[in-house]
């Protein structure tokens, strides 16, 4: 019967090739096979699919429509050379050698991360490599035993998100500092869900065991409530213990790493053209653009042309780690290199060309499609990442973020007891706190979406997920975060109003008036504050109180709105217990198409 219906609908040409491209959404779908949206949307109804024009689908069900259609389904072949980062790079097995594998070692701030990244530096030169050894490349090698490790000194676990978001994989192995003394910190469960969602293999090292206070059992029983699960307790997590300050276990945890660097076999190609990932860059008053490199294919050599993301140049030196001057860098070798047009980003992809116009127009072309807004992008929403309901097993990933430690708990418990078929909920990260940029990075690279409870995201934080593409969706019910998940899951989610950030305002000043309340003095730093404006009381990101507008004015007279830049006084309906720094946050409900 659906036979018939496909004839009817349109007849596809004998031997018709319908080309996939990733993240299609139904509109190109249909495009693709010369035909109306409305006949792929009814294919989608006839499978039990509601769907937009705008709708992306996944490959499986794009294939089986196609297939359904008569048409013969092949996945494109990147070929224009302008998209360099997406074509699948491709190498001789018989040009593979083993390469240097490329540590970051992450941990809490005072937990030793720095001392045992100086500790390791030190015995790089007692075993007799000269001259001094520069701190501003942010990367460095450490020769022993014959063999090569390559360390990056990370500039925090957001700088390592931001550059897995965009696509560099620049890390084999995570080293985890944790201070036997201290324990399991914030900033540790944070490097532990960075290191997760990256999927690369953790050490842990476990740091200031020569303290009299030290208990190695405690690190290991908390990180194992965390999932990571020492090989001492049956896991699969190596654990090192270590005194950086004395030198104490180093060549042990240089040994775990090269360890796991041969269980992972790590290879590369050195005779092809480079290619590589920025650590890091910046401009130099001397040397104008300067940027930090890792090759991971190929041999970069002075006088190399190159395309760095929408930058080009030629190689015109290569600085070691050690400072020294070199002709060319090999796989896993960090180096800096001078002669960039531009200052890239950390996280773009290097590769390099035969010549200099290739790498100029292809670099032109990248700018143009940047400027003109045709790089692929699309908001992270429950309804983007749920609108597919047909596929496989999926997994709706969250970054939960709330008041009190009791709420995660209940939150948690709730979330994971979602039951739908084909469904899952994976929660990336669940602490005390407010939403901050990090959480917004991390809900980038791991496709999450992040929920707010009792909590609020600055100014600053809103306008990163905006520029980002994620959404936060801020709850003060516990049982309505599960309803709209299980909606989501169950692709019913259509809300008819949505609640939008429209400023926010500090208060410097409090007046207490008889027969009036209080009035609070405020400063508003972002958007505007309208007189029938919903307000939150926001007190060190925690949500104190929701209510309406009781007044707004400028001096003495009311005001209709006041926007960012000027002062104003606030009143809120029954609420008088307003502070000095609190945060008046504004907002409007407004009606969803």
């Amino acid at each position: 019967m659906q036979k018939k219906n496909v004839k009817r609908g349109a007849k596809a040409p004998e031997n018709k090739k319908f080309i996939y491209k990733e993240g299609m959404n139904v509109a190109e779908i249909a495009e693709g096979l010369g035909l109306s949206a409305a006949v792929v949307i009814k294919k989608l109804i006839s499978l039990g699919i509601m769907a937009n024009v705008n709708q992306v689908l996944e490959q499986d069900m794009v294939e089986l429509i196609v297939d359904d259609l008569g048409y013969t389904f092949e996945i494109e072949k990147v070929t224009d050379i302008t998209r360099y980062d997406e074509i699948d790079i491709v190498n001789d097995p018989k040009d593979l050698v083993k390469r240097p594998p490329i540590v970051t070692v992450m941990g809490h701030v005072d937990h030793g991360k720095t001392t045992l990244l100086d500790t390791i530096r030190k015995a790089r030169v007692a075993q007799g490599e000269a001259g001094g050894i520069t701190q501003h490349i942010g990367a460095y090698q450490v020769k022993r035993k014959g063999s090569v490790i390559t360390f990056i000194d990370t500039p925090g676990h957001a700088a390592f998100t931001e550059m897995r978001a965009r696509g560099a994989k620049v890390t084999d192995i995570v080293i985890l500092v944790v201070a036997a003394d201290d324990g399991v910190m914030p900033q540790t469960i944070e490097a532990v869900d960075h290191a997760k969602a990256a999927k690369v293999p953790l050490i842990v090292a476990v740091n200031k065991i020569d303290k009299p206070t030290a208990n190695p059992e405690r690190v290991m029983t908390q990180l194992s409530e965390r999932g990571v699960i020492a090989e001492a307790w049956g896991g699969d997590i190596p654990f090192v213990e270590v005194s950086a300050l004395k030198g104490e276990g180093i060549d042990e945890l240089l040994d775990v790493v090269e360890l796991v660097s041969e269980m992972e076999e790590l290879k590369a190609n050195p005779k092809r053209l480079a290619i590589g990932s920025v650590i890091e860059a910046r401009l130099d008053r001397g040397r104008g653009p300067v940027a930090t490199i890792i090759v991971e294919h190929g041999t970069l050599r002075v006088g190399d042309n190159f395309v760095i993301g929408s930058t080009y140049g030629r190689v015109r030196t290569i600085h070691d780690d050690l400072g020294r001057l070199a002709k060319q860098a090999t796989p896993a070798q960090p180096v800096e290199i001078t002669g960039l047009n531009d200052v890239p980003q950390a996280g773009d992809m290097l590769m390099v060309f035969a010549d200099e116009r290739t790498a100029r127009d292809i670099a032109e072309e990248r700018t143009h499609r940047d400027r003109e807004g045709q790089l692929k992008g699309q908001k992270r929403t429950l309804d983007s990442l749920f609108g597919d309901m047909e596929s496989a097993e999926k997994e709706l990933n969250l970054i939960i973020k709330v008041d009190v430690h009791g709420t995660t708990e209940a939150l948690n418990g709730l979330l994971e007891k979602i039951d739908i078929e084909g469904f899952h909920v994976n929660i990336v990260r669940s602490t005390v706190g407010a939403i901050t940029e990090n959480d917004i990075l991390l809900a980038e690279a791991s496709d999450a979406i992040v929920i707010g409870f009792n909590v609020r995201p600055s100014a600053a934080v809103r306008n990163l997920a905006d520029e980002k593409g994620i959404e936060i969706r801020l709850y003060s019910v516990i049982y309505k975060v599960q309803e709209d998940i299980i909606a989501a899951l169950q692709g019913m989610l259509e809300p008819e109003f949505e609640e939008t950030v429209i400023g926010q305002a500090e208060v410097r000043d409090i007046f207490k008036i008889s027969r009036i309340g209080t009035i609070a003095g405020c400063f508003v730093t972002d958007g505007v504050i309208e007189r029938d404006s919903l307000v939150r009381v926001i007190r060190e990101s925690i949500v104190v109180y929701e209510g309406k507008l009781a007044s707004l004015k400028r001096f003495k007279d009311d005001a209709r709105s006041v926007r960012a830049g000027y002062e104003c006084g606030i009143s809120i309906v029954n609420y008088n217990d307003i502070k000095v720094g609190d945060i008046i946050e504004a907002s409007k409900m407004k009606e969803v198409e």
